[in-house]
């Protein structure tokens, strides 16, 4: 027998066993819709797909490999167990890049050319003109978290003619599209030079509450903040004053600190506001990526080979 495998919610799918039976035919998968069956199989499971839960973690005794269904799960996926133990954690960034950067250049576009003011306009029937624009050629970008999402956000900017600035504490070197690369020592060095602010990193111990009124205050009364990262590494409160105060000239968010953004929330009505429900995501072929990556990696666990999208388990990414 190959490994044994226990897949458990969510975003699975119904016919993985039957592919992973063709591609490692000694393979012994169990498709498990509850903690309650997961925890009856996984004593002697080698591999986890899925939201694995203390309950089973504690019953899992030969586990080495979980597989995240996510690239950034749920608040307290990443446990002081989970974290401390042997097992190598995967996830499934890059499946989102093209999806989620395109809606950072929505959101970007839409500023540019002024439509944070035209939307409201409208809604109410008005008719005015005379919105300054944005002269993308001239603008400079910021985008903090040069990973697959920042990066390929990177490169979007540069073809329109902007200056782009990273500000990534992995990366070594700038990627396409970035002209300088910035350690987040340095973010309240950099966020002065930017006409948009582009926040792409996930929830990790450092990135929570990353942006707060001091963020804000340092950036151009003139710039714009977008989030599609995670809820968590902005301070809702402080924005909502940095926007009614004038310390920047809008800013869009898919991603909040409560979700659903409760109604009557100031930031529904704020002036200078673009929100979207936690959609940046959303696009074709995301089944098929994370279908193609998720046999990979099983093919590769079974053959002892490295596996793609290992994470560090104690920065949760």
């Amino acid at each position: 027998m190959a490994f044994k495998l226990v897949i458990c919610p969510p975003n699975y799918q119904e016919h993985w066993p039957e592919l992973l039976r063709q591609e490692i035919p000694d393979i012994d998968v169990h498709l498990c819709p509850t903690v309650g069956e997961a925890m009856e199989v996984i004593g002697d499971a080698d591999a986890a797909f899925g939201d694995i839960v203390p309950e089973l973690l504690e019953r899992a005794e030969k586990l080495r490999w979980v597989a995240c269904p996510q690239a950034g799960p749920r608040a307290g996926y990443y446990t002081r167990e989970l974290i401390e133990s042997d097992l190598t954690v995967t996830n499934t960034r890059e499946i989102y890049n093209d999806h989620i950067s395109a809606h950072i250049m929505a959101f970007l576009l839409a500023f540019a050319r002024g439509f944070q003011v035209y939307i409201p306009q409208q809604v109410e029937g008005v008719w005015r003109q005379g919105y300054p624009t944005i002269y993308l050629p001239e603008a400079t970008a910021v985008v903090v978290g040069v990973g697959g999402i920042g990066g390929e956000t990177a490169r979007l900017c540069a073809e329109f003619g902007m200056t782009v600035l990273g500000v990534d504490p992995r990366l070594t070197e700038p990627t396409a599209g970035v002209a300088e690369l910035h350690r987040p020592e340095a973010l309240l060095d950099v966020l002065p030079r930017a006409d948009f602010v582009l926040v792409t990193v996930p929830e990790t111990p450092e990135t929570q509450g990353m942006f707060t009124r001091t963020q804000f205050q340092a950036m151009k009364e003139t710039a714009f903040f977008i989030n599609i990262g995670r809820g968590a590494t902005t301070v809702l409160d402080d924005l909502v004053e940095a926007l009614r105060s004038g310390e920047i000239a809008g800013a869009g968010l898919d991603v909040f600190q409560v979700e659903p953004l409760p109604p009557g929330h100031p930031l529904w009505t704020t002036p200078g506001m673009l929100i979207t429900p936690h959609v940046a995501g959303v696009g074709p072929y995301l089944d098929d990526r994370r279908t193609e990556l998720f046999v990979d990696n099983c093919k590769r666990f079974n053959e002892g080979r490295p596996l793609r999208n290992v994470v560090d388990k104690a920065n949760w990414f």
